[in-house]
């Protein structure tokens, strides 16, 4: 059977995030700049992550699903800090030993 094989050009210019999103540097941003106007410069430097509908398609490209594509960015869960990863063991140990105490 056919093995899907990933699109290496695409691979080489975008990066995939953990959180699914899929970051790109904008085309026309690198050189003839000085016939282009400040708004336009301007332009280019904003938000270097793609729109979902770009994101469905590369998706065929690479053969695979991007975790979160269609969540707003306040729904995607964070990484907890050290702090906060050793306060969750704590809770959990606390748990486990009140559920060992109950038997």
């Amino acid at each position: 059977m056919y093995k899907h094989k990933n699109h290496k050009g695409l691979l080489k210019r975008i990066r995939i995030s953990k959180s699914g999103k899929v970051r790109h540097r904008s085309t026309s941003h690198k050189h003839l700049r000085s016939g282009k106007g400040g708004k336009k410069l301007r332009q280019y430097r904003k938000d270097p992550f793609m729109s979902s509908p770009e994101a469905k398609r590369l998706e065929r490209q690479l053969y695979r699903r991007f975790r979160g594509r269609n969540q707003p960015k306040a729904a995607i869960k964070r990484s907890p800090s050290p702090a906060e990863r050793k306060a969750a063991q704590a809770a959990a140990a606390a748990a486990v030993a009140a559920a060992a105490a109950k038997k």
